[in-house]
């Protein structure tokens, strides 16, 4: 007795085959661009939380500084205009909250700046960045203009070394480049 063979074909063809590669790997692809931009913005925001962190640091020691009304005696004004906060540890020798020059954030002031190294620690200040400098840390004190004798905005930017050396100047405000942190306080005076 002869048996009777099934015209079913089990399997797939050459040309589903193919097609089925062809799907899997433009999924696949798209798969990694997303892998490859999601590590990209990790790496950002780890730069960004560090530059922040070190603005904060900054921001801190500028709101420490005396600036108040003497109590005891007559409640005159009382401002620390000598601690040098770009030295570490900060000394006496420095500008303390007296007003920076309009281009602190813009430049290398004197007075107005610290170089960090990547891990955040002090390496240098001055007017050019030392070669273990991997962020540059501008501050700016300036009067409020609506109550200059009694309210001074603080303004702390830090920014990657990277970032200054491809940076183009603009005539308008400083553009923002990915890893700069710019911190904004107000501080008034207080009863000491």
């Amino acid at each position: 007795m002869a048996q009777a063979r099934s015209s079913s074909n089990k399997g797939f063809s050459l040309v589903e085959v193919l097609i089925s590669m062809g799907i899997l790997t433009a999924v696949s692809l798209g798969v990694a661009q997303l892998f490859a931009l999601s590590t990209r913005a990790n790496f950002v925001a780890r730069g960004q939380t560090s530059t922040t962190a070190m603005a904060e640091q900054k921001m801190e020691q500028l709101r420490a500084l005396t600036w108040g009304f003497d109590t005891a005696g007559q409640g005159l004004p009382v401002s620390d205009t000598s601690t040098n906060l770009a030295a570490d540890p900060p000394a006496a020798n420095g500008a303390g909250l007296n007003p920076s020059p309009s281009d602190s954030l813009e430049e290398n002031t004197p007075g107005y700046v610290d170089f960090l190294d990547p891990h955040g620690a002090f390496v240098g200040t001055g007017s050019t960045p030392p070669g273990s400098a991997a962020f540059i840390r501008r501050w700016a004190i300036r009067p409020l203009p609506t109550n200059p004798n009694n309210t001074l905005v603080l303004q702390v930017l830090v920014t990657p070394v990277s970032n200054e050396g491809s940076r183009v100047a603009s005539a308008g405000p400083r553009p923002r480049m990915a890893g700069d942190s710019l911190l904004v306080s107000v501080k008034t005076r207080k009863s000491q």
